[in-house]
């Protein structure tokens, strides 16, 4: 693919992914945190299932495709989503999103040491811009560390987004003989089958309440936060270095808390906007060539 193309995909990523943080806070009034992202995960599969059979794509992973499914199904699909919703509990959605995407912190050392990507000054940059940004939201000297619920709650959204830069760095450096549209459903029915037992051991059966606003929002997440983003993440990470994907996805925090704050009422003051900024010329820099 074209990297101007992956480009507007990986745009494509960040407002989906965006836009499903304040969702997912919306949905912990309804439903425990595992349950919320299990449900999730199974109707992304179901969705997968049904438009790949359409399709006529819908094929048996070969054993070469092993790595990237468990990484992916694993690492993104059931750790990070299951940390980042228990997480949510504790953190304001605009905060949690911020946390979440400490990405690059990871990445950028772990493709330089994995995967002999180069540290150029541009993605230096960027990256120094991109994490500034976030530092900038989460301000550590004005934290309150006497309270453990919220100092559980960050370390668990730090721990998902380090789950994801191993999933990241997995897929950079995986040799693809499958397509990756092929192995989401794979992907996704893996998470489901990890995250169903874990629900009903930890939160057992829940009392659900179903209505018409409940029911769009697991299909919100399921649509595009699984099957869309997935997808279009798999095609930008064959294309794109891991570098450059860990920063364009620090759009997802600058759409996550512009959602958070339109959607949930949370507040977006000076500060917030000024690292909102910091984001976007980082993503400005480490991506986009030279004229």
């Amino acid at each position: 693919m074209h990297p101007r193309h992956a480009l507007l995909l990986l745009a494509t990523v960040a407002l989906a992914w965006g836009i499903n943080w304040p969702i997912g806070k919306a949905l912990l009034q309804y439903l425990p945190p595992i349950w919320i992202v299990t449900l999730r995960s199974a109707l992304g599969a179901l969705a997968l299932l049904v438009f790949c059979g359409l399709r006529g794509r819908l094929v048996w992973p070969r054993r070469a495709d092993l790595p990237v499914i468990l990484s992916v199904g694993l690492l993104h699909m059931a750790a990070f989503s299951v940390l980042a919703s228990i997480g949510l509990q504790h953190v304001p959605a605009g905060r949690s999103v911020v946390l979440a995407y400490t990405t690059p912190l990871w990445v950028l050392p772990g493709a330089w040491l994995l995967l002999g990507e180069a540290l150029t000054r541009r993605r230096l940059v960027g990256v120094g811009l991109g994490l500034a940004g976030l530092l900038l939201i989460f301000n550590p000297l004005s934290f309150d560390w006497q309270d453990q619920r919220a100092v559980l709650g960050n370390a668990l959204v730090l721990l998902a987004a380090l789950c994801w830069a191993a999933s990241i760095l997995v897929v950079r450096r995986h040799t693809w003989v499958t397509p990756p549209f092929e192995l989401v459903f794979w992907q996704a029915l893996l998470a489901s089958a990890l995250l169903l037992p874990l629900a009903l051991h930890v939160e057992g059966v829940p009392r659900i309440a179903w209505h018409a606003e409940l029911v769009a929002m697991l299909l919100y997440g399921a649509l595009f936060g699984i099957a869309l983003a997935h997808w279009a993440l798999g095609i930008v990470s064959r294309a794109l270095p891991a570098t450059t994907t860990s920063l364009g996805l620090l759009g997802v925090p600058v759409c996550g808390t512009l959602c958070s704050a339109l959607a949930l009422g949370e507040p977006l003051g000076a500060p917030l906007l000024g690292a909102l900024a910091l984001i976007l010329l980082g993503i400005g820099v480490g991506t986009l060539r030279r004229g």
